[in-house]
């Protein structure tokens, strides 16, 4: 269940599965099918799209890259019962793995699908290779949290116009640079029948963020059982992951990694996903590097 219409421009997933409970889960694909799996999962309120460029970099460098639309979000379905916790987007994942094969994957998780990657594979529900956070770990900013609610709960009676969603996002972002081209949010909004904008996920997502403390203390718990290689990516200057929560993750996960993305907010990837691609990539090929005749070249 979707509501609106796709706006002109919009692209198609390029496959889609079955998630848990039959919800229908889109994605797109990179790199030979038979490489390392690398499983990309967006943050919450975001879509597969957000990793098209690690995508095609990933691929490029010898993996089989797949980003998911969580459900909810993007060309995926909408959950009739309106579940969007943790473990209904992990029994998703799993779903998924399985129609892939079943291969050990390599995680890979911005903020929401960050921490759905840590309590993964730290509580071993997924047999994962190497783990790799995007400005997310054990501990987060409230005020970051919040604001990034406060962001998606906004015009909850839809957008007049892709100028007053710009705006929103500008807001929000004051960092980015804003684009010439509105064209390019079409990927990220849906038309409604009253000719108002709305956002590619279901609004009954935003409700599931509550209880941040009980969530970190889950995450905390998967993080102190994390065995395999891990990375974790932060923006330098998130607010939602802080120095002193880096600290903390990599004193109770001690193989933990860091890359330190100057520059770059809450959403890396977005933001500067050269340099994001390339610390992933390098951090890949020494933890679980692909086949030489994998890489292209």
């Amino acid at each position: 269940m979707n509501a609106g219409m796709k706006l002109p421009g919009a692209v198609k997933p390029m496959r889609t599965w079955r998630g848990q409970g039959g919800i229908d889960i889109a994605g797109d694909l990179w790199g030979d099918p038979a490489a390392p799996l690398v499983i990309l999962q967006h943050g919450g309120g975001q879509t597969r799209h957000a990793w098209k460029g690690a995508g095609e970099r990933l691929g490029a460098a010898g993996y089989h890259a797949v980003a998911l639309d969580a459900r909810g979000h993007g060309d995926s379905q909408w959950a009739s019962d309106g579940r969007y916790d943790q473990d209904a987007m992990i029994a998703d994942l799993k779903c998924v793995i399985a129609a892939l094969g079943g291969r050990k994957p390599i995680l890979v998780g911005a903020s929401m699908g960050g921490a759905n990657s840590l309590v993964a594979a730290g509580e071993g529900t997924i047999d994962a290779t190497a783990v790799v956070l995007v400005d997310v770990a054990a501990r987060i900013e409230r005020e970051g949290a919040e604001r990034i609610l406060a962001f998606m709960t906004r015009k909850p009676e839809g957008f007049d116009s892709l100028d007053e969603v710009m705006e929103a996002i500008a807001s929000y972002q004051p960092h980015r640079k804003r684009p010439r081209n509105l064209e390019g949010l079409a990927k990220n909004l849906r038309l409604d029948p009253s000719g108002k904008f709305r956002w590619h996920w279901d609004p009954k997502f935003a409700m599931s963020f509550k209880e941040l403390e009980a969530r970190q203390r889950r995450y905390e718990a998967a993080a102190r059982q994390l065995r395999v290689p891990t990375l974790v990516v932060r923006g330098g200057i998130s607010d939602v992951l802080s120095e002193e929560g880096l600290r903390h993750f990599q004193a109770i996960c001690p193989q933990a990694e860091v890359a330190n993305i100057a520059d770059a907010g809450h959403m890396i990837a977005g933001d500067r996903n050269d340099i994001f691609s390339d610390s992933v990539i390098s951090f890949l090929q020494r933890t679980v590097p692909p086949l030489p005749a994998q890489v292209i070249t």
